[in-house]
């Protein structure tokens, strides 16, 4: 009883229909491409043996297009398999074909391709239509099913705008195909074979009064003609037609045809198998990417949306025209028509007119300094004769004061104004080179920096000295102060020494940050630093004078006079960090937003000198941004500070 039921669950299972990825049927035929324009195939390998024709030579490719519920699978089962289900059929209003199904016939020669249905109720309409005209273009010959009593315009408008996307579109990348894989007939020299195969019940088929061979071919023809449709991307465009009064459809017609083409080697002749994988292959890799879910356009199967890059000029809003991913290729962006300024992108460029007239396009920009001017002399003569312009075979070609009077204006002279596309990620006239003011604040800290940087060891030593002479003689010497007296740390280099103003010992800021009068030292009413210690004792205790000592009054006027150097600093810094903001290009991070070294991520306190990439414009620790070298693409002639990763890639300056 378990045996018998074991064995009708393992039937039922055998005859389950199957769905998705999975294999239907006997497993002849396999999901080639999916509804997202995906390969479901590993390799070349794996391709050859799921169609189990690895020992083949050559062969012809067929595939198969018409409306969802005309019959398309059962036709290719019938016409080739002798009415075996290698390709699944549903009698469900749903359509049974997603994506692309392949199967192999030996007999003769074919890589059968099944196609999802035309007008069917399904997601990604845009790039379910763009995998079909992948389909067509590795197609030798290409059969349009329908199921009508008339043939409507949707098939002539169909296969009117797939011939047009071919040559559009397909016509280059095959022909670059044919030159890599060394056949001797490009794949682009002529397209697939067209076979529109019509069944009616009630009315006669194209041509049905002419005892003339091809009458429907002509009629055909004379109907695309009409629409003002071409199929001039076709080898050959035929009727084969077929008047079913009672079931089953007779397909002899149509097979016949099919061997006719299959023979023909004129226009096209089998290939190996692996070949069929590799131009699919590629046409898959240059054709994809998101297509919006809108449609395109109404009127056209397969409009250039479909095929082109979709990039859009950020100043005119024209599209570009290049191909999909042609970036891939190293080739910039491209559209038609001249651009319109737009201020925000500055894309007005200035072209010398010399080397334009010998045939090359060299873009000019305005620059402060030539690059074989010392960078303070260039700033000296940006002052007195303004901007130059400096072409890189030319020279230098034009200061904007140059003369006293009657300075002309270098588009009437030197060179050609042109208004240029702006894409998207692109920098090109985002840079600002007119950097004057900020190489102007990098010549002035340059210089404090480096007068810091060799006095900063005297100036301590002069001040601890100053210090002490006007110090009351109870206080204890700077010199002889190494740790604080109340935690007993020891003192680092740039750490500050304070002196209780009670017991006179030197203190680190968090042991003396205490503060009350010590009137018996001589310091008046007024609250004063001392340390931990003597604020709880409340003061220097009867013992101390009550007098005050010598030298009190200088120490007094030496800390007046440095708390209003303090307050200056302070009120300068304002403004200071104000020109700073103003004078610094637009690309570079502002300081605000910097947190933290944008290379090695070490943490950046708002007191830390934070140091700008002069390629990039993020924020660096001084570690990490030591090197100096020329970045020209700023408009940085000189060598100017640069973080390790732009120093790295040279090519970038």
């Amino acid at each position: 009883m378990s045996a018998l039921l074991l064995r009708e669950m393992e039937e039922r299972t055998l005859h389950q229909p199957k769905r998705g990825g999975e294999d239907p049927g006997n497993g002849r035929s396999f999901l080639l491409v999916d509804e997202n324009e995906n390969l479901q195939v590993r390799d070349e390998l794996d391709f050859l043996e799921r169609l189990d024709c690895r020992a083949v030579e050559g062969v012809k490719v067929l595939s198969i297009f018409g409306n969802t519920g005309d019959g398309k699978s059962h036709t290719l089962n019938h016409c080739l398999f002798g009415g075996e289900e290698v390709f699944p059929t549903s009698p469900l209003q749903d359509s049974c074909t997603v994506g692309v199904w392949a199967a192999f016939e030996p007999a003769l020669g074919l890589v059968a391709l099944d196609t999802e249905g035309l007008l069917g109720a399904s997601g990604n309409q845009n790039q379910r239509m763009r995998l079909l005209l992948k389909v067509l273009a590795v197609s030798d010959v290409v059969v349009y099913r329908t199921r009508a009593e008339r043939l409507h315009n949707d098939m002539f408008q169909f296969l009117g705008s797939a011939s047009s996307a071919y040559l559009r579109h397909f016509t280059r990348e095959l022909r670059a195909l044919s030159s890599r894989c060394g056949l001797e007939v490009p794949l682009s020299s002529l397209g697939p074979a067209i076979i529109v195969f019509q069944e009616t019940s009630r009315t006669r088929l194209l041509g049905w009064e002419s005892s003339t061979p091809g009458q429907g071919d002509i009629l055909l023809q004379k109907r695309f003609h009409e629409l003002g449709l071409s199929t001039e991307a076709f080898s050959s465009v035929q009727y084969v037609g077929t008047q079913t009064v009672s079931p089953p459809t007779d397909y002899s017609g149509l097979l016949s045809t099919l061997k006719q083409q299959v023979r023909n080697t004129a226009t096209r002749s089998p290939r190996p198998p692996a070949i069929v994988y590799s131009v699919l292959q590629a046409l898959s890799e240059r054709f994809s990417g998101e297509i919006s879910d809108e449609k395109v356009n109404l009127y056209c199967f397969f409009p250039d949306e479909y095929f082109t890059c979709s990039f859009v000029c950020l100043s005119c809003g024209v599209r570009c025209k290049n191909g999909m991913n042609h970036l891939r290729d190293n080739i910039p962006h491209l559209a038609e028509g001249l651009c319109q300024y737009a201020h925000q992108y500055n894309n007005k460029v200035l072209i010398c007119k010399k080397c334009y007239e010998g045939g090359r396009e060299v873009i000019v920009i305005p620059k402060t300094s030539a690059s074989n001017e010392n960078p303070w002399l260039g700033l000296a003569m940006y002052a007195w004769s303004g901007y130059v312009l400096e072409c890189p075979c030319c020279g230098i070609i034009y200061r904007s004061r140059q003369y006293w009077i009657g300075n002309q204006d270098p588009e009437s002279c030197v060179v050609r104004p042109e208004v240029k596309h702006v894409w998207p990620g692109s920098e090109t006239f985002l840079t600002d080179h007119q950097n004057a003011a900020q190489r102007m604040l990098d010549g002035m800290n340059f210089v404090i920096q480096s007068v810091s940087d060799y006095s900063s060891g005297p100036t301590k030593a002069v001040t601890a000295w100053i210090t002490d002479q006007v110090a009351p003689p109870y206080w204890r010497p700077n010199a002889d102060i190494t740790a604080c007296s109340g935690c007993k740390k020891l003192f680092e280099e740039p750490e500050r020494k304070h002196h209780c103003r009670a017991c006179g010992e030197g203190f680190c800021q968090a042991c003396s940050s205490k503060t009350m009068p010590v009137p018996e030292r001589g310091w008046g009413s007024a609250p004063v630093r001392v340390c931990d210690f003597c604020y709880r004792q409340g003061g220097g205790g009867s013992d101390v004078p009550r007098t005050e000592p010598v030298g009190l009054m200088a120490r007094k006027v030496t800390e007046v006079a440095q708390s209003t150097v303090d307050f200056v600093s302070t009120a300068i810094d304002y403004p200071l960090g104000f020109v700073k903001g103003v004078a610094r290009p637009d690309y570079w991070v502002p300081d605000h937003e910097i947190q933290q070294c944008g290379h090695c991520s070490k943490a950046l306190s708002p007191r830390m000198s934070k140091h700008h990439c002069r390629a990039c414009g993020g924020g660096f620790c001084a570690q990490c941004s030591s090197e100096r070298r020329p970045v020209p693409s700023r408009g940085w002639d000189h060598p100017v500070r640069v973080c390790i990763r732009c120093s790295q890639n040279k090519g970038d300056l």
